[in-house]
């Protein structure tokens, strides 16, 4: 990992497994679909960034969007 990058940890909305995932901090905010790694479901992760902190962090169903 580079000094833009760190490790989040977030619950699947749809199957509640913890997991892992890399955000670039690089940009002030991100927005993207990631199938979870147990349950396969699509999550929308956003994400904003202040000063490379990670200041806001949501992991939603896509139905719930």
């Amino acid at each position: 990992m580079n000094r833009f990058e760190t490790e989040h940890f977030y619950h699947c909305p749809y199957c509640d497994a913890f997991i892992s995932c890399v955000l670039d901090l690089s940009e002030n905010v991100q927005e993207y679909i990631e199938d979870c790694e147990v349950c396969c479901c699509p999550i929308e992760l956003r994400y904003a960034v202040e000063a490379a902190a990670l200041t806001d962090f949501r992991a939603a169903r896509l139905d719930d969007v």
